[in-house]
């Protein structure tokens, strides 16, 4: 899962009450399916900083609360307020995260050189997806790696 530092960062997660989060803002359908369809309670995540001057994982999160309505889709005073969007019929959705630990920084550059990654989707070129699937074995490279 990706948040700017700038925006929420996983420092800022460490400090929260209850070290929790919901993860507001995604804005791409497929994204939003992920959360929506696909994530349970427990489900561990990285948790990666992007559009920064170190992008990469930082440090691991769970899912603690099932996917609902993103309240931010509502509030005309928001960036993420859709027009579109009502009480009746969301479109967007959002899942709570908890703080599990902070990792050294993995780069972005250190797994694109890591061979058995090579098929994540978040290190493909051109990939903006704010939430991808990893795959079992991909996280196990990874644990091993931190």
């Amino acid at each position: 899962m990706k948040s700017e530092p700038s925006d929420v960062s996983i420092d800022d997660l460490a400090k929260r009450v209850n070290k929790t989060i919901a993860w507001y803002g995604v804005r791409n359908y497929q994204a939003r399916n992920f959360m929506r369809d696909q994530m349970c309670i427990g489900d561990q995540v990285f948790f990666y900083h992007s559009s920064c001057k170190q992008p990469g994982i930082v440090g691991i999160a769970e899912v603690c609360k099932l996917s609902y309505p993103d309240t931010t889709q509502f509030d005309s005073d928001s960036k993420y307020f859709d027009p579109k969007a009502t009480s009746e019929r969301p479109r967007w959705f959002n899942v709570d995260v908890r703080f599990i630990s902070k990792t050294r920084l993995i780069s972005i550059k250190e797994l694109r050189s890591n061979l058995d990654l090579k098929g994540m989707p978040i290190l493909q070129k051109g990939n903006r997806l704010s939430i991808t699937p990893v795959d079992p074995v991909e996280w196990k490279c990874i644990i091993g790696i931190m």
